[in-house]
């Protein structure tokens, strides 16, 4: 029996999936930040509920990413104070972030999520990362599509050019 065989939470997490977890953490920890800053300048109701299931979605990822570095004696990158509640009239309207903007960098932020987690289960060696990983996709996706049935109801996705025109077959 080799290094890599038995109990997968027995075998060391090689230095991509180290990389892989400490980053996201990181991530996470910035974008919970960023988010409870844009759940203050939030005007629509819709809008602040998905703010806040992406908050609480990530806090519940760094539970798992926190416990996997800590039993592998990895230390955890630094995480920003949680931001105070904050009335939204008492943000002057030139200095707040509108909400299709903050509903674009959900949008963004999603896309970007989906191409880590997918780049983290491609290089996972120990089963229960890759499958951590794929669960943290999953749970992206359906999230990703709640922010873009938003986006749409709400006129705020901007297409690419659409291509309506097709050439006759001849």
């Amino acid at each position: 029996m080799g290094i890599l065989s038995g109990n997968p939470k027995d075998e060391p997490l090689h230095y991509g999936e180290v990389f892989g977890i400490w980053t996201n953490l990181a991530t996470n920890n910035g974008l919970i930040a960023a988010y409870q800053t844009f759940y203050n300048h939030t005007g629509d109701d819709d809008l602040k509920k998905l703010v806040e299931e992406a908050i609480q979605g990530m806090e519940e990822e760094n539970k798992q990413l926190d416990r996997i570095l800590k039993v592998n004696a990895i230390g955890l990158p630094p995480a920003p104070p949680a931001r105070p509640v904050a009335r939204l009239e008492d943000i002057p309207v030139g200095a707040r972030f509108n909400d299709p903007e903050i509903s674009a960098s959900l949008a963004m932020n999603v896309a970007a999520g989906l191409v880590a987690c997918s780049q983290a289960m491609g290089m996972s060696i120990r089963e229960d990362i890759g499958m951590m990983y794929g669960q943290f996709h999953a749970n992206k996706a359906q999230f990703g599509a709640k922010v873009l049935r938003l986006n749409k109801s709400r006129g705020w996705l901007v297409p690419p050019p659409l291509h309506v025109n097709f050439p006759e077959n001849n």
